[in-house]
């Protein structure tokens, strides 16, 4: 018969070398999403001051490998390292970090549900779907008052009516530009996830 307390020790040290590595994992991931932050870039039929970028790629690699938590985490903390060395008023960081979180939690959760490449298509989906809708909300009552301290909202929307003249509210501009444009983000992360992830595997997974 085997000895409970040698058994007990060989349990935690194991859970707690499994807890380090995710952590070592998730501080990789927070420091590459960080650094992609900075990647940005203007597309076409967008005001120049909204900016493509991939920083929830590694986010997402994160709540699938790890778990919805990982993942949120990884969106924090690259937020929390460029509101130190930046002067949005914290209003850029704010949203996005709610939306990288709206994004990563419902396909972590639905990919822990169904792990499969099924279930991972299913849950990027929906947290594509969730994030743009919920970029309409973020946008009008936080992101784009706290942002008309530094500019005014009539010239916000000016920048939209460069565009496209007939838009005549700001809530207008958000569903018309900034919803569409929040879902490719999404999906454009989720392609790269799917093209990635299965060669990132061995180091995301190692010692779990």
């Amino acid at each position: 018969m085997s000895n409970p307390q040698n058994t007990t020790a060989g349990v935690f040290p194991r859970r707690s070398l499994t807890r380090v590595r995710a952590l070592t994992v998730t501080a990789m991931l927070s420091a590459i999403a960080f650094v992609l932050m900075f990647l940005d870039f203007s597309v076409p039929l967008i005001p120049s001051f909204v900016k493509m970028d991939i920083s929830e790629l590694p986010a997402l690699l994160a709540a699938f490998a790890l778990g919805p938590v990982y993942g949120t985490v990884v969106c924090l903390v690259k937020n929390l390292i460029h509101l130190m060395i930046t002067s949005t008023a914290g209003a850029g960081e704010l949203c996005n970090f709610l939306l990288g979180a709206s994004f990563v939690i419902p396909a972590g959760l639905l990919y822990r549900r169904m792990k499969s490449r099924k279930g991972a298509l299913i849950g990027v989906l929906i947290g594509s779907v969730i994030m743009a809708l919920f970029s309409i909300p973020l946008n009008y009552y936080v992101t784009y008052p706290i942002y008309s301290n530094f500019m005014p909202i009539d010239a916000i929307l000016g920048m939209y009516q460069a565009i496209r003249p007939s838009v005549n509210s700001l809530l207008e501009c958000l569903i018309v530009f900034n919803a569409p444009f929040t879902l490719v983000k999404g999906l454009i992360d989720a392609a790269l996830c799917f093209l990635i992830y299965k060669s990132l595997s061995p180091i995301l997974h190692k010692g779990m």
